[in-house]
């Protein structure tokens, strides 16, 4: 795994929102403690889901009852997901293909984050998010379409979100990292944490 790269992806990613941050100014609700996008499992790539164990086993260091905290929401988290998980439990790996696009698509959305600290509405592993986190809220441009959390930019017209929009392909920088990873497909969160945890 080139981690200085992985780095250096994520200084990219980061510098682009940044700016569409900067330029966004008073119409983005994002807020800390705001966590209308911490509810509901979403698909993140096992780049991520790497990124996610190497955070949680640094905050083990930095502060393990607030890593215990995180792992006993993953395990409770991955208890309450298991029975409809649409993916492999074991490997935490979604299914793919059309029926599983399906069956992700009313799974478990009122369902919290277990990277989400419930107490402060904050990210217990906030460095080490999942690029889907890093490039939500702000203005993100994606081919023609602009995409943007519904909470911000409220009364906007699409000329002025499109001005603030952050100009990054996150899958063709990302693409060269996950040929990396022997484990393909991709996971959510919950997964991620769980079954990094698992003895190997």
């Amino acid at each position: 795994m080139d981690v200085p790269f992985s780095e250096t992806l994520i200084q990219i990613v980061d510098a682009a929102l940044a700016e569409a941050t900067r330029k966004s100014g008073d119409r983005l609700a994002c807020r800390p403690g705001c966590t209308e996008c911490c509810m509901g499992p979403f698909p993140i790539s096992q780049l991520d889901a790497w990124r996610l164990r190497q955070g949680l086993a640094q905050l083990g260091e930095q502060d393990p009852a607030r890593a215990e905290r995180v792992r006993r929401r993953v395990r409770e988290s991955a208890v309450r997901l298991a029975p409809d998980f649409p993916g492999d439990v074991n490997t935490g790996v979604l299914d793919e293909g059309g029926d599983a696009e399906e069956r992700f698509a009313d799974f478990a959305d009122s369902e919290p984050c277990p990277a989400l600290d419930p107490e402060s509405g904050l990210c217990d592993l906030y460095a080490a998010r999942p690029l889907a986190c890093r490039t939500f809220g702000q203005p993100v441009r994606v081919g023609a379409a602009v995409g943007v959390c519904e909470l911000c930019f409220q009364g906007a017209g699409e000329e002025e979100i499109a001005a603030c929009a952050a100009e990054i392909d996150v899958d063709a920088l990302e693409a060269p990292l996950l040929r990396g990873f022997v484990e393909g497909g991709q996971t959510i969160v919950t997964f991620a944490l769980a079954v990094g945890e698992q003895p190997r």
